[in-house]
């Protein structure tokens, strides 16, 4: 199981209408093999900006690959970075990739990834 996030440092006026963009695209995502969830994720307020998170899992490293090399991906983000007003955030997201070692279940049970 591979989980990839991109963390944006979202400008506070502008949080409203990052969400708006991101609830109201269409991600294309459940057409690639190996998406398995996607998460947008508000977290903290700061002084200068609200930090959000896209958070997606997938079965592994590989399905990820793929998606990113798809014309799913391609028509997903055809229109990023295209606001036509002032901008939603400050600066570049920042991609974390992240290989699960271990998945802890509501029913108690343990499972441990093998590694990609």
């Amino acid at each position: 199981m591979y989980i990839a996030m991109n963390r944006f440092r979202v400008i506070k006026e502008r949080a409203k209408d990052f969400e708006q963009v991101w609830t109201s695209r269409d991600s294309y995502l459940h057409e690639v093999p190996g998406f398995v969830a996607f998460h947008l994720l508000r977290g903290p307020e700061h002084e200068d900006y609200q930090l959000y998170a896209s958070h997606t899992i997938w079965r592994s490293h590989d399905d990820f690959v793929g998606w990113t090399k798809s014309d799913a991906f391609r028509k997903a983000h055809a229109r990023a970075g295209n606001e036509t007003t002032q901008p939603l955030v400050a600066g570049p997201s920042q991609f974390e990739g992240f290989q699960v070692v271990q998945e802890v279940r509501q029913d108690g049970s343990k499972i441990r990834h093998v590694s990609d």
